[in-house]
């Protein structure tokens, strides 16, 4: 009988790796690209076209999220009680119309209000899709779920660079600005597979036609076994978890993190671009998008390695706060490198270290959160933690402005990915101990 339940769990989260996350992955590739095509337009002539500064393209750049944050919680509790699949559609069909808008942007003004308006649109879906995701299989195998979905992120620039590159030189088309094209070019497949999801996704395992019963059975009681084991399920509301301190101090180990994916995400296409200023060195476009590609194709690697430990280890505290410690050192020491090649390979070492550290982050939640609780919870860590991305970008603009470069911009940088792994490190201890002392007061109890 044993075999036999192996067999089906083996055959259950293979159907679910095969049939959902390739989805959802693609769904968030199209996610990041929209929401970081700003970073390749700036550099190849949308700061020029609309005369920005660096401080209003940082600005522009964060204040998506501004309105991505305020919507984050309530989005996340509606896609719990309407379910993923139309949630996650209309979040996606949404946020394509409004970065459709872009082509036709003409000043700072209308760029500031659609990058708000994107945030308000795309507001509710990375945490949905972890929700989602986190809905589907228990706890053993969900680090390894979330680092096959996470490779999309890194994945995005990898191929969204290089593709981004090609539609800017796309320049003339329709009587548009190449930057213009982009803009188009990446919008309208989150369209298309925003109204694909519709009819594609299933909302848990008892609706999914594409599962046998065993399968469907297995899933669906190994899932609600795990739930009655929850420490915060009991209650399963809000409340509990966003007044929970565990949940808070993750938000500020998010918040590190999330400073640096954006401080990255965002100014490494124009650091690349001023290679020609700081070390004479000429690229075209679609040079300098393959250069902006080449820290994340090792980062995925890196990625997808170090969850397989986490998976085999079972998550430990160092899987998150080994990779912000070498983040933390790296990202600043990029900039006093003396020539590009030795720059971008720092860049590589600080992106392998934070793409690292997230999929494993992202496992931790969901082990001691449940239901509405997961919902509010993991929407808050992300809505913390995306605060961030309105920060990192306006700050790292504002100090290149008046410092003249970006060194330092990058040590506040390496600074909050310090904090990161302090903090993480801290909960760490603090997990061990309280399992210690669980163990002796059982211990006594039996004893009695």
């Amino acid at each position: 009988m044993e075999a036999a339940t192996s067999a089906v769990e083996k055959s259950a989260i293979r159907k679910v790796s095969l049939r959902l996350v390739p989805f959802v992955a693609l769904m968030f590739f199209i996610n990041f690209l929209d929401r970081t095509a700003i970073s390749f337009a700036g550099p190849n002539g949308m700061t020029k076209d609309l005369a920005l500064t660096a401080a209003q393209f940082g600005f522009a750049a964060g204040v998506f999220f501004i309105g991505y944050v305020l919507l984050e919680i309530p989005s996340n509790l509606a896609l719990h009680k309407y379910g993923a699949r139309r949630w996650l559609a209309r979040i996606m069909v949404t946020w394509g119309i409004v970065a459709l808008l872009f082509t036709w942007v003409s000043n700072v003004e209308g760029l500031y209000v659609l990058r708000f308006l994107l945030g308000v649109a795309e507001a509710g879906f990375f945490p949905g899709a972890i929700l989602f995701l986190s809905m589907w299989v228990p706890a053993r195998h969900r680090s390894h779920i979330l680092a096959l979905f996470y490779l999309a992120q890194p994945l995005t620039i990898v191929i969204g660079a290089p593709v981004a590159a090609l539609l800017i030189e796309a320049h003339g088309l329709f009587g548009l600005e190449g930057w213009r094209v982009m803009f188009a070019g990446v919008a309208i497949p989150a369209i298309v597979v925003g109204v694909i999801a519709w009819f594609y996704l299933a909302d848990k395992p008892a609706d999914a036609k594409w599962l046998n019963e065993a399968e469907r059975n297995w899933l669906t009681a190994a899932l609600a076994s795990e739930n009655k084991t929850k420490r915060i399920t009991a209650q399963s509301n809000v409340t509990s978890a966003l007044t929970n301190s565990r949940v808070w101090l993750l938000s500020l180990v998010y918040f590190g993190l999330i400073y640096g994916l954006y401080a990255l995400a965002f100014f490494l296409p124009t650091i690349i671009g001023g290679f020609e200023a700081q070390f004479g060195s000429k690229f075209n476009v679609f040079q300098k998008g393959l250069i902006t590609a080449i820290p994340y194709l090792p980062a995925a690697v890196a990625l997808y390695l170090w969850s397989r430990d986490a998976t085999h280890r079972g998550v430990r505290s160092w899987h998150v706060g080994v990779p912000a410690l070498l983040g933390a050192v790296s990202i600043p020491m990029a900039l006093y490198m003396n020539t590009p090649a030795a720059t971008v390979a720092a860049i590589t070492v600080t992106a392998c270290a934070i793409f690292s550290a997230l999929p494993t982050f992202w496992s931790i939640p969901g082990r001691f959160l449940s239901g509405a609780a997961a919902a509010a919870g993991i929407a808050l860590i992300n809505t913390v933690g995306n605060a961030a991305g309105f920060i990192a970008p306006f700050v790292t603009g504002a100090i290149k402005d008046a410092t003249g470069s970006y060194q330092a911009p990058m040590f506040v940088v390496g600074a909050l990915m310090l904090m990161s792994a302090v903090v993480i490190f801290a909960i760490g201890a603090g997990a061990r101990q309280e399992q210690t002392l669980s163990s002796e007061l059982q211990g006594k109890a039996i004893a009695d």
